[in-house]
């Protein structure tokens, strides 16, 4: 699933599979890479060539990997500060750490090694954390969350947006539809102009998306009615796109496009006279998570926004508004029972109408 990279110390070890466990093919390879998602290949690509480098300098095989070696690295990131934060790294990090150690063993065609030992060196350093008495160290046990965009908040994000330019109805356009649908900035960048059906009949009216959820491998298409303001309405939002892009003599292909300053639709990138990207213009994930955060920085909105922010806030306006969770789960794309989605709905103090004890006969 993930690139496996020799370290470049002559000193590490691979080992070879065993003559009834031939590697993958190439071709294997290729098809396991494409059932996950960018980001996550290149976040496990990364944590394992860290894995395997440290390997290199304690003169310790990482392929495959001992038991002891994972838990004598895990114990190695929860002490070992960071160069960027000064910190060692976050109990999520690690478990990112690990799952790419276990990955990488997979891909290869390789029994993952057993990370018990591992776990309880990580289960101990997130009480550490959490017990202590530096706020600091508190918030770093806990997962490294991102603001909630509900409404309110979406409100003065595309309120900084020029809707009167191509790009400016794009922003919005990405934005809107990020939240309607609970979209991940990899799922949008994949949309493509026919992903998008309008309805209006006596039964429907709005707009249906087909969206390929990678995380579940399977396409959903959330329903998108009419928004009551305007401003934040996502189908109209697409609608005048659309348009935008017709005008623009584009009628098919990649639903969200790169935009260059000129404020027209940028032509295919090149190097050294090879093209370069995506040659339909087909806008990056990258490119659509940083929309997020130059929004938020514009609108001058304190928090730690990111594309998930969008999917983060759909949840918990929804829930807020009293829809099932198998509701919300199902049109966002989690699968159903799915304990994940209950960590995408932000508490509230406690205090408000959702309070279990109310009503109970008290």
């Amino acid at each position: 699933m993930t690139e496996i990279v020799r370290a470049s110390d002559s000193t590490a070890t691979e080992i070879a599979p065993t003559a009834t466990r031939r590697p993958l093919s190439a071709a294997a390879r290729a098809a396991v890479q494409a059932g996950i998602p960018e980001s996550t290949r290149r976040a496990y690509s990364a944590d394992f060539q860290q894995f395997s480098e440290w390997c290199a300098m304690e003169h310790l095989p990482y392929l495959p990997a001992d038991p002891e070696t994972v838990t004598e690295y895990v114990t190695h990131l929860t002490i070992t500060p960071r160069p960027r934060t000064g910190r060692p790294y976050s109990p999520s990090s690690i478990e990112r750490a690990i799952a790419s150690i276990r990955t990488a063993h997979k891909a290869a065609a390789l029994a993952p090694p057993e990370t018990k030992g591992a776990r309880k060196v990580l289960a101990g350093y997130k009480a550490t954390l959490s017990e202590s008495d530096d706020d600091t160290d508190r918030r770093h046990a806990q997962a490294n969350r991102v603001n909630a965009a509900v409404p309110a908040v979406l409100r003065k994000f595309v309120a900084t947006f020029d809707r009167a330019t191509l790009k400016g109805k794009r922003d919005a356009a990405l934005l809107l539809l990020a939240h309607a649908v609970a979209g991940r900035a990899s799922e949008l960048a994949a949309l493509n102009i026919s992903s998008v059906t309008f309805y209006d009949d006596d039964k429907r009216r709005g707009m249906a998306v087909k969206v390929y959820r990678k995380k579940i491998k399977r396409w959903t298409e959330p329903k998108v009615m009419y928004g009551s303001d305007p401003a934040t309405c996502p189908v109209r939002a697409m609608q005048t796109y659309l348009k935008a892009l017709a005008e623009e003599e584009r009628t098919e292909g990649p639903l969200f496009v790169r935009v260059n300053r000129h404020g027209r639709i940028a032509p295919p990138m090149t190097r050294n006279g090879k093209t370069i990207g995506d040659p339909t213009g087909r806008m990056t994930t990258d490119a659509a998570s940083d929309i997020v955060e130059l929004a938020a920085a514009a609108a001058e909105v304190d928090g730690r926004w990111r594309s998930h922010s969008m999917r983060r806030g759909f949840v918990t306006a929804a829930r807020a508004a009293g829809k099932d969770l198998v509701d919300i789960g199902r049109h966002g794309g989690w699968a159903d029972g799915s304990k994940a989605l209950l960590a995408y709905i932000e508490e509230d103090d406690g205090w408000g109408e959702n309070n279990p004890l109310i009503g109970i006969g008290l």
